[in-house]
């Protein structure tokens, strides 16, 4: 068994244009100061990282990974969430995503495509530069506004939606693959990639790539009213990456898992900050333990009713004091017998 490494914050939902949040200086002392190991980096933030000079330049890693060193925590991780989703987009959603692109290629679906591809692949180049063995991302979603079995789905619609997927991230597995670094998906509602077994739809169509594996997030399960922990147990061998983040599910005679089109306070199901929803994270812990789970714990704040800062702070020692030090020998070793074989074979009368 491994003991997990954190606590970790994702600083996606942290950055800004006011201090301490506008550079990578200032934000990882105060993610240290906050009482963080590690900070997972939004790729797409140019006021924390310049992603295309982390591909091509190896001094500029070491120097970008120096100064949070220097500052108190580990860079645990690349994002690539947003250039993600924009590998594949529905036509109903151009206009919503066409704002996590470069200016230059908005309202061109086709070059947006072909950007965000390459962002992709730049940030698993990057992340070979800086050491690292895991990059998160969204899947996108083709087949996402047909969830919903009505009007009835022509048949072979979703499997040619997951057919293009797959074509469409074979190549960027492969640039994974050459650069020795996993692309983890958060399964997640938006995504065609939402739970177990669209994952692992996409897995076969992709030749079970080493490369895709998963991004495992308790909370983005409780809202679909999913098992999230016997989920890490069938996909152990294939979760790589882990955000800790809580979540609350409780229908009323009036809505349940659609929510109604409510906002996030007024749904029913809605994320929270660490310990005041309803995950079991010290049975997520615990399994993550004994499944040899060895990346980073990292949080990811999301919640409708408090403030971020103090979600934060509140979050480093949450995931500290449910991060399990594993053990090296077992509980009862002070009643080992010290058999042999031979003696094993004379206890069963053999």
């Amino acid at each position: 068994m491994k003991t997990i490494k954190g606590p970790g914050l994702f600083l996606a939902q942290f950055a800004g244009d006011a201090a301490p949040f506008n550079s990578w200086d200032a934000i990882t002392k105060w993610a240290a100061d906050c009482g963080y190991k590690g900070v997972q980096v939004p790729s797409w933030d140019a006021r924390l990282i310049d992603l295309k000079k982390a591909a091509t330049s190896k001094a500029y890693c070491d120097e970008f990974a120096g100064k949070a060193r220097e500052n108190g925590v580990e860079v645990t991780e690349l994002s690539t969430h947003l250039q993600g989703q924009l590998v594949a987009v529905h036509p109903a959603y151009d206009e919503a995503f066409d704002g996590f692109a470069a200016p230059e290629v908005r309202g061109n679906p086709k070059a947006r495509q072909a950007w965000a591809v390459e962002q992709v692949k730049l940030a698993l180049t990057a992340s070979k530069n800086l050491g690292l063995n895991a990059m998160a991302s969204f899947s996108g979603a083709l087949a996402w506004p047909f969830v919903y079995p009505w009007p009835q789905r022509p048949a072979g619609l979703v499997e040619t939606a997951f057919d293009e997927l797959a074509r469409r991230w074979k190549p960027i597995l492969d640039h994974a693959e050459e650069n020795g670094v996993d692309v983890c998906y958060e399964i997640h509602p938006g995504e065609d990639l939402h739970d177990g077994i669209t994952y692992e739809m996409f897995l076969e169509r992709t030749g079970n790539h080493a490369r895709a594996c998963m991004l495992y997030d308790p909370s983005h399960y409780v809202l679909q009213c999913l098992d999230y922990l016997d989920n890490i147990d069938i996909y152990k061998d294939r979760i790589r990456m882990f955000h800790v983040k809580d979540a609350e599910f409780n229908p009323t005679g009036r809505q349940g898992v659609y929510g109604g089109y409510q906002g996030w306070v007024n749904r029913a199901g809605r994320f929270r900050s660490l310990g005041d929803g309803q995950v079991d994270f010290g049975a997520v812990f615990s399994k993550m333990a004994a499944n040899d789970f060895s990346g980073w714990a990292v949080v990811e704040w999301e919640c409708a009713l408090k403030h971020p800062e103090d979600g934060a702070r509140e979050g480093a020692d949450f995931v500290k004091h449910h991060i399990i030090r594993v053990t090296e020998r077992a509980f009862d070793d002070f009643a080992d017998a010290g058999t042999d074989d031979a003696a094993n074979r004379r206890m069963l009368g053999i």
